[in-house]
């Protein structure tokens, strides 16, 4: 397994349980990828996520591994998920609490909002139920595993043709909340005015489950997994080990292993899983496949990111865990990202504080602050001749003037914290920057360069509808036999926990494609096999009456609403107008 992200470890302890001899080869001298750690100067940083989302695919794949999530890390619950700051000075809090949910809807939207808003709920419920189960839990090898009449209807379900943006406006009247339940859609890097609609589901994960977060750092999860993967299963992991390319047999049909960079060496193997970013993989690693070729033609990339890690002097109370500042062009900032891949005039982004809920991230009495800047990925996939700034060396591609566009992205957050809690705060007359002791950058050409991601894009191959199901890339190679991926930007997709779904569904690939037995439950809850269906008092029934209501609702109800507008607002007579009709009838019938 070349790479020791999330989807390489958590596919190696479960390949391992099931019985293979796995190696785990990273080229850094850490593991997690994304989810890694950033140490400086007694600050700890998480580099990539800290929203620890949708806990029951966790608690799934340790229960697979025969563990208990307990046993190996600690999680804190973040109240509220997150504060987002507008521009105008005021700020919404979104929260699992649904008294403040319901003062905070209302506050804005009127007392008619907090049933738009459950209406909301309830939508966005579908979405992510059905998509756990039909999407998350399933492979989609080809066209014909999508061409049947439940998976049509599952589209329709899943509002899949619609955008998120317009979907939240349906439910939410006011510009400033429709923003509040839209943005999400950066999760996935992309913009809400692009993303399918079903995407509504990571706020519903938020506000029904809630944001967690690891104590040490998100990187326990993926500490874990390697420990379970070594010590309980006897995988083994290799770092500072660059892999330069994937082996393939005499008539090039089939993977037969890998060699390493540094020396040369070539690592025989029965099968390969790819854990490096895949379209990085197929241009660097399998350089000479007709499908890397088309692939790589014209992908649509999810965005990249400017990350600044700030050591500070002292606390910032004013911040919560999770805090979002929107700019006041909301949809021009998209499109400045993702239409002309560059920083917006006004930037939106994102400020993480684990310190507020795990001390040890920073040493006492100080704080860890990360920023995150969306921005628009670079234009080329190789590195080029750049030059110094600040100590970093940054590529310039066309209108891409790093540099310039990292101080500028560094100058507005300053600017914004300061205007907004500087009069709160000890600045000795300076701005917010007054308060970093210690900083670290990550630049586009960061995420390229150290982490292999093609094109720096942070979350690799977008969501949009001609990037999803049997229409992305595939659990294995088209051509290759024995070649198989995991990761962001295969099949089911981006995110973590989406990601730690696709390694289930690549083990279950390569075991069966092995004819080997399947060591845990296939699909579904893990909540589902405790308790007992058999219990009186715990078995499901519908009411006598539901077919009656459905009936009511969803057919006769509409029908008689529709005569009732061709009658009465139309004036349309139907009895005379359907009697010309009458005769010619009756004359094909005696004819028939």
């Amino acid at each position: 397994i070349p790479g020791a992200g999330i989807g390489g470890v958590a596919t190696a302890a479960r390949l391992a349980k099931a019985g293979l001899q796995v190696t785990v080869l990273e080229k850094n001298d850490y593991s997690g990828g994304r989810c890694s750690l950033i140490h400086k100067d007694g600050f700890r940083f998480d580099q990539g996520p800290s929203f620890y989302l949708m806990p029951e695919i966790f608690e799934e794949m340790f229960e697979d591994l025969e563990e208990r999530i307990q046993d190996w890390y600690k999680l804190i619950k973040c109240d509220p998920n997150y504060v987002l700051h507008y521009h105008d000075g005021e700020k919404v809090e979104l929260s699992t609490d649904m008294t403040k949910m319901k003062l905070e809807i209302e506050k804005w939207e009127g007392k008619d909002g907090w049933a738009r808003f459950l209406d909301f709920m309830n939508e966005s419920h579908i979405h992510y139920e059905v998509s756990v189960k039909e999407v998350l839990h399933r492979n989609f090898p080809n066209i014909r595993s999508l061409l049947s009449l439940p998976y049509l209807l599952m589209a329709e379900k899943l509002h899949v043709f619609d955008k998120l943006y317009r979907r939240a406006s349906n439910y939410f009247w006011t510009e400033r909340m429709r923003r509040a339940f839209s943005f999400s859609s950066m999760y996935l890097g992309m913009s809400p005015y692009d993303s399918p609609a079903t995407y509504n589901l990571l706020q519903y994960t938020e506000l029904a489950q809630g944001i967690w977060y690891p104590v040490g750092g998100y990187h326990k999860v993926v500490e874990s997994l390697e420990r379970i993967a070594t010590e309980k299963y006897g995988a083994t992991f290799h770092y500072n080990s660059p892999v330069s390319s994937i082996t393939q047999s005499a008539d090039g049909k089939s993977a037969t292993g890998v060699v390493l960079e540094k020396t040369g060496e070539f690592l025989e193997a029965d099968l390969v899983v790819c854990n490096a970013d895949l379209l990085w993989a197929y241009e660097n690693l399998l350089p000479s496949t007709t499908y890397s070729k088309s692939l790589l033609k014209n992908p649509k990339l999810t965005c990249s990111s400017i990350s600044f890690y700030w050591g500070l002097k002292s606390k910032v109370d004013e911040l919560e865990t999770h805090n979002i500042f929107l700019a006041e062009k909301y949809k021009e900032s998209f499109d400045k990202i993702f239409d002309e891949y560059s920083l917006p005039e006004e930037p939106s982004f994102y400020v993480n504080v684990p310190t507020r809920v795990d001390p040890t991230a920073a040493p006492e009495g100080k704080e860890t602050l990360v920023v995150l800047v969306p921005v628009g990925h670079l234009l080329e996939s190789k590195p080029t001749l750049g030059h110094q700034s600040n100590g970093h060396a940054f590529a310039s591609v066309s209108s891409q003037d790093w540099p310039k566009i990292i101080a500028r992205a560094r100058a507005d957050v300053l600017r914004k914290l300061t205007q907004r809690f500087g009069d709160k705060l000890d600045l000795q007359g300076g701005d917010f920057g007054h308060l970093i002791e210690t900083e670290v950058v990550n630049t586009p050409m960061t995420w390229r360069d150290n982490l292999n991601l093609y094109k720096g894009s942070i979350l690799g191959l977008s969501h949009n509808i001609l990037q999803v199901l049997c229409l992305r890339p595939r659990l294995i190679h088209d051509s290759i036999k024995k070649l198989y991926f995991v990761g962001a930007s295969t099949h089911p997709g981006t995110g973590v926990p989406v990601v730690v779904c696709g390694a289930k569904l690549t083990s279950e690939q390569i075991l069966r494609d092995l004819g080997m037995d399947i060591p845990w439950k296939l699909s579904g809850s893990p909540y589902e096999s405790k308790v007992s269906k058999t219990e009186p008092l715990n078995q499901i029934k519908r009411p006598s009456t539901y077919w009656v209501e459905a009936l009511l609702t969803t057919m006769l109800l509409p029908f008689l609403a529709a005569l009732f507008v061709i009658r009465f607002v139309f004036k349309l007579d139907l009895a005379s107008y359907f009697s010309k009709y009458e005769e010619p009838v009756k004359s094909g019938i005696k004819m028939h």
